[in-house]
């Protein structure tokens, strides 16, 4: 039997590198989540400068309502422009993902289910409302009628021999040739 090798730090100094590890990764995120308030308040801030509308008159809050709402307009045509890219480009990859697993060939195929049905069933699925009773297959198949075969009858031989004697009865045989 082999004996595994003991580990080189024991179970309870590695429980407090642990636990230190995640205090530690707690407040970076922290620290980190108050940094992005803070630039985003800057940013903000640079931007939009603040509005002191108390010592504004009617005429200028209506010339400042226009400038605004065109700003806005600019930012939401920007903003639907960039949708629009996104899902395009979206789209696009979804596609050239599509094409990557087609070039692997590495396609899932559903499982498929072994169904019983009868034939009745399978007709109507197959062809629809066209058939509402049970199809007589008998009843549809053409007749065919078989030609009667021209039967030789048989006569006695003894009283055609001298019919058929000399050129004339050759004659006749070589007509009936023809």
């Amino acid at each position: 039997m082999s004996q595994q090798p003991k580990p080189k730090i024991s179970a309870s100094r590695r429980l407090f590198l642990k636990t230190k590890l995640l205090k530690k990764a707690t407040s970076m995120l922290v620290n980190e989540k108050e940094e992005k308030q803070r630039e985003r308040e800057t940013t903000l801030c640079e931007r939009v400068p603040p509005l002191q509308l108390s010592c504004l008159s009617v005429q200028e809050l209506q010339t400042l309502y226009r400038e605004l709402h065109q700003k806005t307009d600019v930012v939401d045509e920007e903003r639907y422009d960039i949708s629009v890219k996104v899902a395009k480009n979206e789209k696009e990859t979804a596609d050239l993902n599509i094409k990557i697993t087609e070039l692997r060939g590495k396609m899932k195929r559903p499982a498929l289910k072994r169904v019983k049905i009868s034939a009745d069933a399978m007709l109507g699925a197959l062809l629809g409302s066209r058939v509402k009773e049970s199809v007589d297959f008998k009843a549809n198949l053409k007749t065919v009628k078989k030609e009667e075969e021209k039967k030789e009858e048989v006569t006695d031989w003894r009283k055609n021999v001298e019919a058929m004697s000399g050129m004339e009865g050759r004659k006749k045989l070589f007509d009936a040739g023809q």
